[in-house]
């Protein structure tokens, strides 16, 4: 299992669900429940600076600083679903 969603960068073990699901039912390996469900993005038809921004406002109505938000989404370009769409 890859350590952090390769979508928005969530530690998989913070994963309430234990990660996504496959259109089989399984459980993504890759991607959290979050970001991936039934085999889908929850969000498709965003673009990388798009998701970053929902991510931070996500985070921020959690209670943590903006700044600190906008850290945590620094590396969402880097992660596998951005760099294979590109």
């Amino acid at each position: 299992m890859a350590k952090h969603c390769q979508s928005c960068g969530m530690p998989m073990k913070r994963d309430p669900n234990g990660g996504g699901t496959e259109a089989d039912g399984s459980k993504s390996e890759t991607y959290c429940s979050i970001c991936y469900e039934e085999g889908a993005f929850r969000h498709p038809n965003v673009t990388v600076t798009e998701f970053q921004a929902h991510c931070v406002d996500a985070l921020a109505k959690k209670g943590m600083p903006r700044i600190m938000a906008w850290a945590f989404t620094r590396g969402i370009p880097k992660l596998d679903r951005w760099t294979k769409a590109a």
